[in-house]
């Protein structure tokens, strides 16, 4: 009986030195795995802030989400922002002592040992959410044995415990479902909700939350995109366990289970959603570098001195490189959840957007299309030469990444010229959809040079906020912005700025000038009368006032006013209204063949109803970190450019435009027209009528609208389709009417331009001949 208490009593001593050796080579393994001795462990300032990949978001003036940039499009969200449904049915499906444990749980760990001990690693040891969050912060490598998954799950147990000391459960399960990556570019609750469902995440019902929460097991496997009977089934399941747990009830489980997904599928991509063009630009600006003059060719001397310009004088170009975080790094908006807001309207900027579409589609694109048939080398114009064709048509093939391609591979230029030739497969653009067709590239060339563009640019008066802002008419097709990264001729619409200088020096709208031929000189010193295209037999040899001058665009009454001044007077005037594209100082200025941007004419017409004050146009108010706390604040550049009786005699001219000139089909025209408030705008036409313009001002908005094609050889054989008042006026009255159509933006037509005090300038003309019918053509220039 003493042999056996013995034996039993070193029994007793060797279990517990055993036990004792076991639990203290566990807690020696698990300190080592703490102070990260056996690979990385992260530190308490990295489980404090953990790195994350945050996109930074594009907020509208009326605080809509426009678009972010984004390496991962994950935005995050607030636990008071989740439905408690979608906690419930994570809580329920992926862990349901949730709020029992410290990060390990024991059932969880029988689970993991089965694991390692049967090899199959897919079991995964039922871990728990804060497991799984750890796994996401700090991912495993990949390619691991049963020795380093071993390892890499303790580790993920250690990083449990520590972030449960750390966060709260509410913060770990907001982490979680904002960590996760639900695919399809969707990182994130609030992405997977907009990407899947087109809401936000406070906005999910159970049945759209039991969905992502489904997905969570596998995003791969439960793809609803892919998969959608699985998907469904899946989501089933987590019905089940909310039943299992009382959060449901049977009946309700059963009558979820019947429901659909309902997807609203919203693919993420840069190119599509509001505002492509101005996100485009203004992601560029944000990133955008010091200019170094090596960086540019020699034909950019003019780009380089105004991005100079404006790294030294815009603090928004280049604000990312210009503004440094607490560590000493640049602003990265790709993963450092910045908050952009902008100027822009979300409502504008979508009329704004239509009526582009709207006058392209449906207007200009299917009368020129219609007499391609009636052309030499189509779609170029018959003025061109067959040999001029064939040089433009080939300085296009080498602008092409095919050309490229086909060069590094060897072949010399007749080779490639051959190969364009040649029919292959393609997707082409349309205004009725993309068509996927059979054409050789060069004819794909010309199938989209014939396709004609337009821009368009919207803003605040007063404030200087651009409302809207339309580089083109189709970002997937044309990805160049056309308002503030492209210049083309003017025509017309510079022959304000000449006017202004007249009306500064003591004229006035009712100053009557002769009607005949007037000569200048050109820039090579040879004589050149300016005549008009539409001269007005009734008034011809007569005294005319500058009103009906302007009002009919006649370029012998400018020619008129230009000899009154010297050329470098009316450049001043443009250059303190905002144009700071080359001006040539010449007699012929008034011609409009200056290369401007939409950007700027609008910005100088715009001081015109702003009592002569120019205010530079700006479209970011302030941007926010992701803890919203204010980076930075924009106000627009301002100082008086004209006084303001100068004017408001402008604003009478340019309502004689609208009135009784080449803008009069803004009265007129049902589509588009028929306003009764007052408007003060210029109509412009190049030569050959390649570019087409309109600026138009009012009390609550100042607008501007180019269109044309891609090459000015591409354009309509006529006045009638090619004047201005055709190819862009449409536009802005088109989105002028939708505007004032939308009572949620505030906007009347009882408005007035307010007049200086103490004006006292008699405005009423009452010229015999100065009211005319509908104007169909504008000058050549």
């Amino acid at each position: 009986m003493t042999e056996k208490k013995e034996s039993f009593k070193k029994y007793i001593i060797r279990f517990w030195i055993i036990f004792s050796v076991l639990l203290f080579f566990v807690f020696i393994l698990f300190f080592s795995i703490a102070k990260g001795w056996m690979g990385f462990m992260p530190t308490f300032e990295e489980l404090e802030n953990p790195e994350s990949l945050l996109a930074s978001e594009i907020y509208s003036a009326d605080n809509k989400i426009i678009g972010n940039y984004h390496l991962e499009n994950r935005t995050q969200v607030s636990y008071d922002e989740l439905p408690q449904h979608l906690v419930d049915a994570l809580v329920a499906t992926e862990d349901v002592r949730f709020y029992k444990h410290s990060g390990i749980d024991l059932r969880g760990v029988a689970r993991m040992v089965k694991g390692i001990i049967t090899g199959n690693t897919n079991l995964g040891g039922g871990s728990t959410i804060s497991q799984q969050l750890a796994k996401m912060l700090f991912p495993r490598e990949e390619n691991q044995n049963k020795i380093q998954f071993a390892i890499r799950k303790l580790k993920e147990w250690v990083i449990a415990v520590k972030l449960e000391r750390s966060y709260t459960k509410e913060e770990i399960l907001v982490m979680y479902l904002n960590k996760y990556d639900y695919l399809n570019n969707a990182v994130g609750i609030r992405s997977a909700s907009n990407v899947y469902f087109n809401t936000e995440p406070g906005s999910l019902n159970i049945e759209q939350a039991a969905m992502l929460v489904g997905m969570a097991k596998n995003s791969s496997l439960y793809n609803p995109l892919r998969r959608e009977e699985l998907v469904l089934k899946r989501r089933n399941v987590v019905f089940s366990q909310m039943e299992k747990y009382h959060l449901l009830n049977r009946e309700m489980v059963d009558s979820l289970k019947n429901l659909p997904l309902e997807l609203d599928y919203q693919k993420v991509d840069f190119k599509a959603g509001l505002a492509p063009y101005f996100r485009e630009m203004l992601r560029m600006m944000l990133r955008a570098n010091k200019p170094d003059k090596e960086n540019y060719y020699s034909w950019q001397t003019q780009k380089y001195i105004e991005d100079s310009t404006a790294w030294e004088n815009d603090p928004l170009y280049g604000w990312c490189n210009k503004n440094l975080k607490p560590d000493g790094t640049p602003y990265n908006i790709y993963k450092d959840g910045l908050k952009i807001y902008t100027t822009l309207d979300s409502r504008m900027q979508k009329y704004a957007e239509e009526s582009v579409v709207w006058n392209l589609k449906d207007n200009l694109q299917p009368i020129f299309d219609s007499g391609l048939g009636n052309l030499k080398n189509p779609p170029f114009s018959d003025d061109m030469s067959k040999t001029e064709v064939n040089e433009l048509l080939y300085l296009k093939v080498r602008q092409t990444s095919r050309y490229q391609a086909l060069r590094r591979m060897g072949l010399d230029s007749l080779q490639i010229m051959s190969e364009f030739k040649k029919p292959v497969d393609m997707t082409i653009f349309s205004w009725k959809g993309e068509i996927d067709t059979t054409m050789s590239p060069l004819d794909s060339i010309k199938w989209d040079l014939r396709l004609f563009r337009s821009s368009f640019m919207a803003m605040e008066p007063h404030s200087g906020k651009i409302k809207a802002w339309v580089g083109g008419p189709d970002f997937n097709f044309i990805m160049y912005d056309m308002v503030k990264g492209e210049k083309r001729q003017v025509g017309s619409t510079v022959k304000p700025f000449l006017y202004t200088l007249a009306m500064q020096n003591g004229l006035t709208p009712c100053t009557k000038v002769p009607y005949v031929p007037q000569q200048i000189t050109l820039p090579n010193g040879e004589p050149y009368e300016p005549e008009d295209s539409d001269v007005d037999e009734e008034m011809d040899g007569k005294m005319v006032t500058l009103k009906w001058g302007l009002a009919n665009s006649k370029n012998r009454i400018s020619a008129w006013v230009m000899k009154q001044y010297n050329p470098q007077a009316m450049a001043d005037v443009m250059r303190k209204m905002g144009i700071y594209s080359p001006i040539d100082a010449v007699p012929s200025m008034f011609l409009g063949t200056s290369d401007i941007t939409v950007y700027e004419i609008v910005g100088a017409f715009n001081t015109f109803s702003n009592k002569g004050v120019f205010v530079r146009p700006y479209f970011v108010s302030r941007i926010e970190d992701k803890y919203g706390n204010v980076l930075a604040t924009f106000q627009p550049d301002k100082h008086e450019a004209i006084n303001e009786q100068t004017a408001y005699l402008m604003l009478n001219l340019l309502q004689g435009v609208i009135n009784e000139g080449t803008g009069i089909r803004l009265r007129n025209r049902e589509v588009y027209g028929q306003f009764t408030m007052p408007i003060a705008g210029k109509t412009g036409t190049t030569q050959n009528h390649s570019d087409g313009w309109f600026v138009g001002s009012t009390p609550f908005l100042t607008g501007g609208v180019w269109t044309g094609a891609d090459l000015r050889s591409i354009h309509f054989k006529n006045l009638t389709y090619g004047q201005g008042a055709n190819m862009a006026l449409p536009v802005w009255g088109y989105f002028m009417k939708k505007v004032l159509a939308d009572k949620s933006l505030g906007y009347t037509e009882n408005v007035d331009f307010e007049k200086p005090l103490n004006f006292n300038i008699n405005l009423d003309c009452g010229e015999e001949g100065t009211e005319r019918d509908d104007v169909d053509i504008d000058d050549f220039f």
